[in-house]
C-alpha cells in the first residue's frame, strides 16, 4: 500500500507538470527511469529508450521555445489541451507498477487526465488575460514561469513524491479559485442584466 501511495503521488505530481509543460515531465520521468531513479509500470519502458529520451528533449527544447511567442503561446494551448490531458494520463499510468490494468488506468484517466486538464485549462485562461491586457507583452515572463515550475514540479515528483502531491493539491486549489474569480467578474450580456 505505501508503494502505491507513493507511485500515485509521483504520477500526480508529473502529470501537474504536465499541465505546465507537456513534454517536460516526459523527458523527466525518461531520465529518472533510465537512471533506476523510478520504477517503471510493464509495458512503458519505451519511455526510457534512448530514442524516446532524444525525442522528449528535443520536443521540450521546442516547446519551450515555442511559448516566447505572443499569440502563437495562445494558439499552441489549443493543441496542447489535449496533448496534456493525454500526457498526464501517460505518466501516471507508467508509474502505477504493480497494479491492475483496470485499476491503473482508472487512475490514469481520472487523476492524471484530470490533474493536467485542470491545470493547463488554469494557465491557459491566465494566458489570455495576460495577452489581452498587456498585449502579450506580459507573456514571455508567464512562459519563464511556467516552465521552471514544470521543470521543478518534475522534479520534485520524482524525488519527494509525497510533497509533489501536496503541491499538486494546493496549485489544484489556487487555479480553481483563480478560475472562478475570473469568472464571476465576466461582464453579462444586456438582456441577462436587463432582466435582472
Amino acid at each position: 500500500m505505501p508503494e502505491t501511495i507513493v507511485a500515485l503521488s509521483l504520477g500526480i505530481g508529473l502529470a501537474a507538470a504536465c499541465g505546465f509543460r507537456v513534454f517536460v515531465p516526459m523527458f523527466v520521468i525518461g531520465l529518472a527511469a533510465k537512471t533506476n531513479l523510478i520504477p517503471i509500470s510493464d509495458g512503458f519502458h519505451w519511455i526510457e529508450s534512448t530514442p524516446a529520451i532524444v525525442a522528449f528533449g528535443i520536443a521540450t527544447t521546442l516547446e519551450i521555445g515555442a511559448y516566447y511567442f505572443p499569440w502563437l503561446d495562445n494558439l499552441l494551448d489549443l493543441f496542447a489541451m489535449p496533448a496534456a490531458v493525454a500526457a498526464g494520463i501517460l505518466v501516471l499510468a507508467a508509474c502505477m507498477v504493480d497494479m491492475p490494468p483496470l485499476w491503473k488506468w482508472c487512475l490514469a484517466i481520472i487523476a492524471g487526465g484530470g490533474t493536467a486538464g485542470t491545470v493547463k485549462t488554469g494557465l491557459s485562461g491566465i494566458r489570455l488575460g495576460s495577452t489581452t491586457t498587456s498585449g502579450g507583452l506580459m507573456n514571455p515572463v508567464f512562459a519563464t514561469i511556467e516552465w521552471m515550475l514544470s521543470v521543478s514540479l518534475a522534479l520534485l515528483a520524482v524525488f519527494l513524491p509525497l510533497l509533489a502531491a501536496l503541491v499538486t493539491i494546493a496549485l489544484l486549489a489556487v487555479l480553481i479559485r483563480v478560475a472562478i474569480r475570473i469568472y464571476t467578474r465576466l461582464p453579462r450580456d444586456k438582456a441577462g442584466r436587463n432582466s435582472r
